[in-house]
């Protein structure tokens, strides 16, 4: 086995830079749940979503699926029969993978290289989601190990995948309310914070949105506002209810992409991706299910989940969509088709996901296939 390389240059020093989310996948990567003070029921439920995610992702993209040493042989069973699905052990925290696992760059000369973020369980000690979070934090380095890839690992750099969403030609889009947040990098300026985008995503342009829609779970993820859907074009989180709980957030984020200019000087077309009606809200008999652990939040029927049909997971000729049972699900599947005219858009219930605190974004990483330019 070769040695795993420590990069101590940058992504964009070496000519690397992540590609969009949109562009050609060789994998998906996610987490098994197994968080009985997240997850209702054992996380049973949830066990059975991320299932079914895994095998609609599996019939376009292989997937890997990370469970824990208890939960292996249980999840190695469970996916017995989906040749696409490969089961490995691996020790985590939690099932998030969009933000603990690595965040690929490659060098189109068919080269692909891990970004390793630091990672402090969405505040660290200031507001927090959980403790500890050290099983996550090192998912970077383990899964670059598996991969032999070369690993970059800023000096103390916190950021999570769903926080930032490339267009992989030099744009990245995310918000305020996430990275400029006490809990991730006080040490750092806002322009400080644009250069290091810039070094390790290998961009030229940051467009910053003010506000995401869940400052207590994620402090406001771009995940649920924004995403390059191609080149020069992007989904926008939108309604035009007034009386809807966060009107002036989608307002103000359209207005923004729509004055926006990317990287290459395009003015860019915004596809605007209804919200979910209302909040969601776990039963009293399914938050009594939740154990009560210090080091991380109770979960109570009086906890307002927000759920954004945005949230959703392009994959190689397709895109899984999160359905709430909510009034606006078929709607959001037309919205996000118009902006995927040439992929099979599949919605998939994820009520249990959402009650954790994500979606199917958020549970997933993609890990993209390096190709050469002329």
């Amino acid at each position: 086995m070769r040695t795993i390389t420590e990069s101590e240059s940058t992504p964009k020093a070496d000519g690397f830079y992540m590609p969009a989310e949109f562009a050609p996948q060789d994998r998906v990567w996610m987490g098994w749940p197994h968080r009985t003070d997240t997850w209702a029921h054992g996380a049973k439920p949830a066990q059975a979503q991320h299932a079914e995610i895994a095998r609609a992702i599996s019939r376009f993209t292989p997937v890997t699926m990370c469970a824990n040493q208890a939960d292996y042989a249980n999840c190695k069973a469970v996916f017995e029969e989906d040749e696409n699905v490969t089961v490995i052990e691996m020790a985590t925290d939690d099932a998030w993978f969009r933000d603990t696992a690595c965040t690929y760059v490659i060098n189109g000369k068919g080269d692909k290289r891990a970004c390793h973020w630091h990672f402090n369980g969405y505040g660290g000690l200031i507001d927090g989601l959980y403790f500890p979070w050290d099983k996550d934090a090192s998912l970077g380095l383990q899964i670059s190990q598996i991969e032999q890839v070369t690993r970059y690992r800023p000096d103390d750099f916190i950021l999570e995948g769903g926080s930032f969403n490339c267009d992989g030609q030099g744009t990245v889009v995310t918000t305020e309310m996430c990275l400029l947040n006490e809990g991730r990098n006080p040490q750092y300026t806002k322009e400080q914070i644009e250069e290091l985008l810039g070094e390790y995503l290998g961009i030229e342009k940051v467009i910053w949105i003010k506000d995401g829609i869940d400052p207590y779970e994620t402090n406001g993820h771009v995940d649920d506002v924004a995403c390059f859907s191609a080149p020069g074009e992007v989904c926008c989180m939108w309604t035009d209810d007034p009386d809807h709980k966060f009107y002036r957030e989608c307002q103000e984020a359209y207005r923004v992409l729509c004055e926006a200019t990317d990287a290459r000087g395009r003015k860019l077309k915004v596809h605007k991706v209804i919200m979910p009606s209302t909040s969601v809200y776990m039963t009293e008999e399914e938050a009594s299910t939740i154990d009560l652990v210090e080091g991380s939040l109770p979960r109570t029927p009086e906890d307002a989940f927000e759920p954004s049909h945005l949230n959703f997971l392009p994959i190689n000729g397709a895109v899984l969509v999160p359905q709430f049972g909510d009034p606006n699900d078929e709607q959001a599947l037309k919205d996000i088709q118009a902006a995927y005219p040439d992929r099979e858009v599949i919605g998939i219930m994820t009520r249990e996901i959402i009650y954790g605190g994500g979606n199917i974004h958020c549970i997933t990483q993609q890990q993209p296939k390096p190709h050469r330019t002329a």
